[in-house]
């Protein structure tokens, strides 16, 4: 190793890493691919190692780049913690939360539940990560997390804020085209919008629907958003959180006294984040805000 390398390097390196190409990476930070290219050729020189092998498939790590990841990956988590915490003074109602969230959730629910914050708090900036796979709340990969399922790590805060029932709707002009089943068996009759390759929602939807054939569905997507925006135009019937579902007057409840399934929400923090004021009021919001928006179903 020649000399010490920089930070800015290796997250070049980390996002070609991730990304699997130069040109993916060179998106994701907005430099140019020759750039990106530069800047790897420079740290394996300075490294005194290759780090991604070259070919008409394009790029492979070795054995040397894929050692590297954890700690790049650690790297990058320390830099988004340092940036997050500095900036606000400490005690102040201020600064940035990151947040992550369920696909679903971060683009159907959470987004009218943060306006307070808005209101009442406009110095706290938010960062919303989409994702349905679990964030690292050990590792500070976020502040705060909405998850569906109950957290048993030790240091974290956690509070169940709502059991939220799923249900079938289609859109109004659907059930006026095509009526509506009077049961489960009737399902099988109509056009059904559901998973493609995740394995727990096709297995739910085995479960609740009667004959299920993947290869039947009209539209198939594991995008839960995806699945709505296809119900709302009116391609078919599609499981959906009831209390958004009851929310779009746009929308059907199909079948209404049948839930095959209760999604557990919690609402997630570390320990050591649970009183840093900025944190406590997002934290605090989100389970007001689901709260509320069961007890408006009752």
């Amino acid at each position: 190793m020649k000399q010490a390398t920089n930070w800015d390097d290796q997250r070049i390196f980390l996002a070609v890493l991730e990304e699997g190409s130069l040109s993916g990476a060179a998106r994701r930070l907005g430099l140019s691919h020759p750039t990106v290219r530069s800047r790897i050729e420079a740290l394996e020189a300075d490294l005194g190692t290759l780090l991604f092998t070259r070919s008409m498939a394009g790029l492979t790590p070795t054995e040397a780049a894929e050692a590297l990841r954890e700690p790049a990956r650690a790297m990058a988590v320390a830099s988004e913690v340092f940036i997050r915490r500095a900036s606000a003074p400490e005690g102040a109602i201020a600064g940035t939360v990151r947040l992550s969230v369920p696909e679903f959730m971060g683009i159907e629910v959470v987004p009218a539940m943060l306006e307070a914050i808005r209101v009442h708090h406009p110095a706290i900036r938010i960062e919303l990560s989409l994702s349905n796979l679990p964030a690292d709340l050990m590792a500070h990969e976020v502040d705060l997390a909405v998850r569906t399922m109950e957290p048993r790590q030790k240091g974290l805060v956690a509070r169940k804020v709502a059991n939220i029932p799923l249900g079938f709707f289609a859109s109004k002009s659907y059930v006026a085209r095509r009526g509506q089943p009077l049961d489960q068996h009737q399902l099988a009759g109509h056009d059904i919008i559901g998973p493609d390759r995740n394995v727990s929602d096709l297995a739910l939807a085995g479960e609740v629907l009667a004959s299920f054939d993947a290869a039947g569905l009209v539209l198939r997507t594991d995008s839960h958003p995806a699945q709505l925006a296809a119900a709302r135009a009116g391609l078919g019937i599609a499981l959906v959180q009831v209390p958004v579902g009851d929310a779009d007057p746009g929308l059907v409840r199909i079948l209404p006294d049948f839930s095959p399934v209760d999604i557990q929400t919690w609402i997630v923090t570390h320990q050591n984040l649970a009183r840093v004021p900025r944190v406590r009021v997002v934290f605090d919001a989100l389970v007001a805000g689901f709260r509320a928006m069961m007890r408006s179903r009752a």
